[in-house]
């Protein structure tokens, strides 16, 4: 399974972990999925699906 939101389509990010002596080592930064329920007005019934936390804000408004 892909860590990849099926909503907003958001992926993962590279970035530095920067240590005290300032050495740069490159890190990745995942997602933060979780599986969400969201009501299908068109097939009238609850699908599962990966969600990103930022995605679940926005259906909530």
């Amino acid at each position: 399974m892909s860590k990849v939101c099926k909503i907003m389509a958001k992926k993962r990010n590279n970035g530095y972990s920067i240590s005290h002596s300032h050495v740069r080592t490159k890190k990745i930064q995942n997602v933060n999925l979780q599986t969400y329920k969201i009501w299908s007005s068109e097939k009238k019934c609850w699908i599962r699906e990966r969600v990103s936390t930022k995605a679940m804000k926005t259906l909530l408004k």
